[in-house]
Order: C-alpha cells, then structure tokens, then sequence
C-alpha cells in the first residue's frame, strides 16, 4: 500500500483537505518532542463525516491514525508514521456557551484562548490554562489531561470535561457522559475488565492529584459510577479519536493578588509547599535564577521584573470574591512563608510580565545554563507535593552525576516539575545516555510515589518506562484496555501500550553535519546551522493569534493557517534537511517551498521563546541555493533597489515617468518579478545627500541615511535633522554614500552583501570609536546595523557600530533636558516596524509618545509589505491578509484627525497602496508640533 493508494481512497470516500507534500510531512513528523516520525498523509478534516472516512479506510488498508491538535505535544504524543488527522484548521469552533449550566460544547480543534473569549462575556472561563493556552486546542489537552498553574484552583483537564463524543476504531460513534451512548460491545468488555481487576484499580492509581501517567483506571471503578469521560481524558489518542466536548465553565474569583516569596534555593522553596497550600491558593509555582538568567541574557537586563531577595522563587496566587478576606489570607501567608523577602502585587497588569516568564518557560529553557541546547525528553514528572523539596535537591544531584545542566521551574504547589536538559544527543552515544538518563530519573521519582508524567502524557518519552512505575498487574490491565478499544493497534501506536524505545527516532541525534561553508557567523549557536535551527522546541507560539497576543510572530502562518508556513513548520523543514531525507539539500523544493511565504519579519528572533531567527535562515538557504546560479527577476530588481535608486536620481523625473505610463508600467512591472497590482512609489526630486548643509552647533550624532529615505522620502531626514537640532545635537553623515545592504540580505546575496555592509561599517567605525552616536531613521536599516552586521561582517568595527547604532526615540531618551513637544489631543494609530519591534524594541518610542501627552494606540502584527516580500510575484494576496489583521481595520475605522504613525517605508507604502492612508514617521511628528516646525 502507497500514499498514493492511500490519498485515492481518502478521496473516493469523499475527504477532500489533505496533505502529502513533502514541505507538510515534514512539518508534521514532530511536535514539540525530541521525536521525528513522518507521516504518510496528513487529512485535516472539515466535519465528524470526514474523520468517520478517513477511519474506514485506514482500518481497511490497516494505517496508523494520529489525532493532532496544535502540536504542542512534548512527549511525543502528536506525532505517527501513518495519518494525522489535523482537527485545528476546521474543527475549531465553539459550538454552544450554555451560562445557566455553565457549560460549552466546543470541537476537538478548538484553541482553549477561543473558548476563553467566547465564555468571558458571561463571566466564565475554562479552568485549566496551561503555558500553551494561546494554541493548544481542548482535544489536545484532553487527550494529555493538561493541567496548567491554576490546577489548584480549577483542578485538571479530567475535572472539567462533563461529555465527550468520539469515534472508536470501527468507526462507531461513542458519546460520554450522563447518559453513555453508542460501542455498546466496547464499554461491555471494558466492565467486565474493570470487575476482573479491582484490586489493582484501587490501589495502584489517584495515589495524588497529578498521577496521570498511564490509563486513568480509578474513574472506571465502581464506586466512581464507570465515569468513561474522565477516563478518556489522558488516554492520548490510543483509545478513541475525539471530535467534539462539553467543557464545564468556571466563575473566576473577583480579586486575585500575586505574593512573589524568595528563597536561598529551590529546594527550599519547595520545602515550604504544604504551609503554603494551607492557604488554599489558585496557583502556586516555582522559578529560580537559573531561567531568570537566561531571560536577562537574552533579553536584556530590564526584561525580567524586579524580584525579591533569593534565587528561588514561589509565585503564589491567593483569590477571592471578598477583598478583605484576600488580603488577610496574604498576609497571614506572608507570615508564614518563611521567605527571605517577598513582594505582594495586587494589580493584575502589573503582574502579567511575572507570569510571561513562567508562561515562555519551556521556550526559555531552551538553552540550559551550559549554553549547550536543552532537550525535552523527562518534562514533566510529579510527585506528592509535601515531598517537592527532598526531590529537588535529588534531582539536582541526578543532573550532576550526570553530568548534565537544567534549569528547573513549573507548578510545585501540585509537586510537577518541568525541565529540559543539555543531553548530549547530537554526539556518539547521546542516545544511550538521554536513556540512561531517564531510567535513573524514573526510579527517582517512582521512590518517591510519583508520577512519569504530571500533566503531559507518556507519548514516546516515558510509556517504555511505565513498568518501572507499575505493577506488572497494572501493565497487563493496560495492554487489555488497549486490545479492547483497538485490537489492532491502529490508533497512535508507539504510546502507551506497546511502545516505541525512548531513545528511537531521536530527530537531532540523526542530524547530519553542515559542511558548506556559511554565509553568516550563528554567534548564537557557536557558529552551527544546526544548532540554530534545532533551536525550535515546537512550543509553538508562531501559531497565537497576535490579535489577541501582541507581538509579531507569526504573520504568514495567521493568513493562510497552513503548519508549514509557521516558523514552527519552516524550522521542522529545515530540520528535515538535516536530519531526514524528504528535504535533503539547500535546493530543495519543500524548503524553498516552505520559506517562500517567510517576510522575513525577524518576529520569531524577539517573540519565539527559543530564539529563532528564520529570516536569517532564509538568507542563508536563498545564498547557498542560489550561489553562481542564476537567480530570480527580483532578486536582480528590488534586491538591488539601492543601485537602480541612485541611477534613477540622476533623472528622477524620466524615472518616474517611465514607471507611471500604463505600457512601460506594465513591463517595468513583469521585467522586475513585481506583482502587476502594486504601485511603484515615486522617486524624490531630490535626494536628501544632495541638498544637505551641516547645521547645529551641540554635541555630533551621525544621521544614517539610509536608501529609502534619501531616494524616496528625504524629507523625513530633513525633520529629523530639525529634531535632533532641537535636542542639542549637531547632526552629520557620512561623506560617502553608505548603504547597509538589507536588499541584498533579504534576498539572500550575501556575499555582495557581505562587502556592502563591510564598507558602510568601515565608514562609521571612526564615530563608534569616538563614541559619537549613530542614529537610524529606516527600521530596517537600523536593524542590520543594529543586528545583522554582527553576523555578516563580524569583526570588531561591526560590534562597535552596533553598539553605538540606535533610533531617534532612544537617542531622545538618554539626552539630558530634552523635553518632547506637546501632543496633547494628538491620536495616533502606531504601525511600529517588525524589525523595530524584533531588534530594537518599541518601548522608547512608546514612553516618548506617552511623555508628550499623545493618545496612542498601538497595532500588533506585520504591515505584510516587509520590503520586497510583499512586492514579489505570488505574494500579493498573502500580503494583504496580513496587513487585514490588524493595519487595514484600524485604518478602517480611523476617526477624522488621527495619525498614522509607521517609521517604516514598507508600512506607510501599504498602507498608501492597500487603504490610500498617508503615514509619518516619528521625526515629523515631533518637527510639526516642535519648535521648528515649518
């Protein structure tokens, strides 16, 4: 039997969504495990008639079947060598929000944030939030028993699901819950399997609350009313494929308060645990400075918020609907808490970058305090919470003896901890340690009665070692349960029942070394592709709805929805062609295919928790795929806009000309590989360079004035130079035409670009030395001298200017006396350029804007122009629907009189092209409300 046979029958049977190009397999071969199996097929299946097919006719040709969420899977759960049945691209919606049984029916594939929001106009939520809530979907969490940090308050996965409806493997349909419906045969057998084998089922599970490793048996006893719905939840898809759910809702309590507790270690604070749970809190987790080193380095030292005394810490959250009631319990647990200090946050927002630590912990813990990659692999075991302490301090010294780093955090009020560790799996022998590892860390936690897994599930990286935490009772139980539900093993078979060795199909313990010389440095990752692009963990937040988010990542992935055009997915891609054979060189077609709609944005370098720069990466295959190869139109065209600019302005007005009559428009168009609908924005009279007089007589600052600006709008350049006079500066340029080469990087020239950048560098190196400030006008441009420079020149003149490169906003910021204009009564919608965002961070400019009284409301998300992607051939659609995520409504339902602010020529040029909106840059802002305005 073939994919092809395969793909035929699904057909003729009538599904219609599926995938079975090389790009998509190979995004779907892993999750956010160390695993990689690739798929046959992947079907994405639009109703309960497409999964009720696509089970006949694998049951018929005898292919495996993997239900799959968003992927957000550590263990390995999510992932299968036949067909993936994908329920987040259709099956998404929430069917029903009942307020008076404060309950919701929602689909498998529904992402728990949309059940969320559409429970919150009642005053409800689903309870259990786990770090992933912004994608993982509720079948997912089902299927794991996800828990989250308020499992105290809410309890698990288990505790809030009231129905299920789900199909077994001979295609029945089965609903749970008050009244049991449908595969009579199935839950007949399962009783009498369930009386045959009480003893078992009452003394080997529920031992404590995050036991949730294996089958969840207790529910199926007697005295617990043959509860098959929460029975299912945790089973992983082994048992049942679950299409749809009736979740019970919650009321959340009227005031929360936040108490951070320090500690001299971790072990100490867990040794606290039961004092603190005799003050009933909602969520109770532990961080340590090990993750909060890792965030500062990467982030800078701002970017964790102040903490108190320690270098461990609890975050403790005690809620309540009576105010006075919540401060009394807080104080008393204060008291109580034997801290070595504390910090007592009541206001919400104030405590949100708090939990965004905790919450980006399994990205942050990416790189363990080695620097070498941290792997997942043993994510998640618990044990009973007033031993939290005791197992700590073991465990540290497992990881010792081991010669292993990690850095410990997660949900120690329910005694679960997460971790990722530095296995050395891309070396000789990294995998018979990863399993040596995991045996002794499994009989360290079996002796201390806990669990293998705490909320995420066995999957592939723990169900060979149950048998360590179970009888031989329980694991025969186990395999009968299997054979009862799925005889054949068809349903996600390597988990749980019969499973898959621990240390196979490791995917970068497979990974071929890179031998082609590389274009840009990888600092980062010390000089290795692989490295650099094993750092996607596959958490997945590429695929959040920045709407609701912030942040940038992941544009082309909000548009068309497709796995493979995440950055998740391009960087499984990339993995694949190192690691696997469907992509097996730079010129691949599933590579190109899956980088051809990255913008390029550098969202994923600031918003991806694990540092993954996929526009670099794009760079760098576009350079070795296209290396003494002809390339395409527009890589010779909009890649070398810079050059064609200065040719044009010698003769701007026969430029423009030429570029504006309907005949030679049109050619122009084709004979540059730019989309037929695009405008081409006009050349500038007179460039900036050309006309420019030194002025000013305060401290020197270099004006970079980059291409853009000078050719097209230089009347930006001159605003800023009346700003930067304002401010007591002394602005000046370089004597020659400097450009950084961001066209040639984007389109991956990056030898050219390599001697570009080299020379501008070289000319500004003098300034840096002096310590003169250099300041950028262009986003983009400020980014590569800011970023990019580093990694493609590298050399210490690179360093330096990076160092002393910086925006208008920050320069403003750091000026002794300077006082912004007024811009009382001023509106302005903020389009912050993704580089802005990625490189530099919007921050000063928003703290300048507030300090002069301006009304800002600030978009999220890419413009979907990003320089030449949005212009090239074949991208026009996918621009616009990114720049209908959040530019064009705002833009839509501007008020008469507001602003649009966008520093970046790639926003205010769609804008102008998609919604005819005029945007400024910053620098007019100020200049038109300053004092020298004209």
């Amino acid at each position: 039997m073939t994919s092809a046979d395969l793909v035929t029958l699904l057909r003729q049977a009538g599904v219609d969504d599926i995938l079975t190009d090389a790009a998509h397999r190979s995004a779907y071969a892993s999750d956010a495990s160390l695993y990689r199996v690739v798929p046959q097929a992947i079907v994405r299946p639009r109703h309960d008639e497409d999964v009720a097919a696509a089970l006949r006719v694998c049951r018929e040709l005898g292919v495996p079947i993997t239900a799959r969420g968003a992927g957000t899977s550590v263990a390995g759960n999510a992932i299968g060598p036949g067909l993936v049945l994908d329920f987040s691209r259709h099956m998404n919606r929430v069917l029903e929000v009942d307020p008076e049984t404060r309950t919701a029916r929602v689909q498998a594939g529904t992402v728990q944030a949309t059940l969320q929001a559409a429970a919150k106009p009642y005053g409800l939520r689903f309870g259990p939030d786990p770090s992933t809530h912004t994608r993982c979907t509720i079948g997912g969490m089902i299927g794991n028993n996800s828990c989250g940090s308020r499992t105290l308050g809410y309890g698990r996965t288990s505790d809030n699901v009231a129905a299920l409806t789900a199909f077994t493997i001979d295609g029945e349909q089965l609903i749970t819950g008050p009244r049991l419906q449908g595969a009579e045969k199935v839950t007949h057998a399962l009783r009498e399997l369930i009386a045959a084998n009480l003893q078992t089922g009452r003394t080997e599970f529920a031992t404590f609350g995050r036991q949730v490793s294996g089958y969840a048996v207790e529910h199926l006893l007697p005295e617990n009313g043959f509860n098959l719905t929460e029975f299912l939840v945790g089973s992983e898809g082994t048992l049942a494929v679950l299409t749809e759910a009736t979740v019970k809702l919650v009321a959340d309590p009227a005031h929360r308060t936040l108490v951070v507790l320090g500690y001299p270690d971790f072990g100490t604070a867990g040794d606290i645990i039961p004092t603190i749970l005799e003050f009933k809190p909602t969520a109770c987790e532990g961080l340590d400075h090990r993750i909060c080193d890792v965030v500062r380095s990467r982030r800078g030292p701002d970017a964790v918020p102040p903490l108190p005394g320690g270098t461990a810490w609890l975050m403790v959250e005690i809620a309540g609907d009576d105010p006075d009631e919540v401060r009394d319990r807080v104080s008393r647990l204060v008291a109580a808490a034997e801290a070595v200090d504390s910090l007592i946050v009541e206001d919400t927002a104030k405590a949100a970058p708090l939990w965004k630590i905790r919450e980006d912990g399994a990205g942050l813990a990416g790189r363990a305090p080695s620097g070498l990659p941290a792997h997942a692999g043993w994510e998640d075991a618990a044990v009973p919470p007033a031993r939290i302490g005791a197992y700590l301090r073991d465990f540290d010294a497992l990881t010792e003896r081991h010669g292993l780093s990690a850095m410990p955090y997660g949900h120690l009020g329910d005694g679960c901890v997460h971790v990722r560790l530095d296995f050395p799996l891309d070396k000789p022998g990294g995998p018979g340690k990863f399993r040596a590892f995991l045996e002794d860390a499994a009989d360290l936690v079996v002796s201390y009665g806990g669990s293998l897994s705490g909320e995420h599930g066995d999957g592939r990286a723990r169900s060979e070692l149950l048998s360590r935490m179970y009888s031989p009772e329980a694991m025969t139980l186990f395999r009968q349960i299997k054979h009862t539900f799925d005889p054949d093993n068809l349903l996600n078979p390597g988990n749980l029942v019969d499973p898959d060795p621990v240390d196979a199909n490791i995917r970068v313990s497979q990974a071929r070394p890179v031998t082609t010389k590389l274009a840009l440095a990888y600092h980062h990752d010390g000089g290795d592709f692989n490295q650099a692009v094993h750092r996607c963990t596959g958490v997945g937040k590429c695929r959040a709805d920045t709407t609701v988010l912030g942040g940038v990542m992941c544009p082309s992935y909000l548009a068309t929805r497709n796995e493979k055009d995440s950055t998740r997915g391009r960087a499984r891609v990339l993995q694949e062609m190192l690691d696997g054979d469907l992509a097996p060189d730079w010129r691949s077609e599933a590579v190109h295919d899956a980088l051809d709609l990255c913008l390029s944005c550098k969202g994923c370098g600031s918003d991806c928790p694990t540092g993954i720069d996929m526009a670099a990466y794009k760079s760098e295959v576009l350079h070795q795929s296209f290396k003494g190869r002809v390339r395409p139109r527009s890589h010779y065209s909009l890649g070398w806009l810079p050059r064609w600019s200065r040719l044009a302005s010698r003769m701007p007005r026969l430029a423009n000309l030429m570029t504006s009559l309907p005949g030679l428009r049109g050619l122009a168009l084709f004979l540059a590989g730019v989309d037929k609908r695009r405008n081409i924005p006009a050349f500038a009279d007179k460039t900036f360079r050309s006309s420019y007089q030194p002025v000013g007589t305060g401290k020197p600052v270099i004006l970079f004035v980059d291409s853009f600006t000078d050719h097209f709008s230089p009347e930006i350049a001159r605003a800023a130079v009346d700003v930067l006079v304002d401010a007591g500066y002394a602005p000046r340029i370089t004597s020659r035409t400097a450009c950084c080469g961001l066209t040639w990087i984007s389109t991956g020239q990056l030898d050219a670009a390599r001697r570009i950048l080299g020379n501008t560098v070289a000319e500004l190196h003098e300034a840096a030395k002096q310590g003169i400030p250099i300041v950028g006008l262009e986003p983009s441009c400020t980014g590569v001298l800011r970023g990019d420079a580093v990694e493609l020149v590298d050399n210490d003149a690179a360093r330096a200017v990076a160092e002393a490169t910086m925006t208008v906003a920050e320069l403003l910021a750091a000026t002794d006396g300077y006082t912004p204009p007024n811009l009382d009564g001023v509106r302005v919608i903020a389009q912050p350029h993704c580089h802005h965002h990625a490189v530099m961070g919007w921050d000063a400019d928003a703290r300048l804007l507030k300090r002069a009284g301006a009304t800002v409301k600030r978009l999220g998300g890419c413009c979907g122009l990003a320089g030449n992607f949005g212009v090239e051939r074949g991208h026009y659609e996918v621009s616009v629907q990114v720049a209908e995520q959040q530019l064009l409504p705002a833009l839509e339902k501007a008020e008469e009189g507001d602003i649009l602010l966008a520093d970046g020529f790639s926003c205010r040029t769609q804008a102008t092209d998609l919604a005819g909106a005029e945007g400024k840059h910053l620098v007019q802002l100020l200049q038109e409300h300053g004092r020298r305005a004209n």
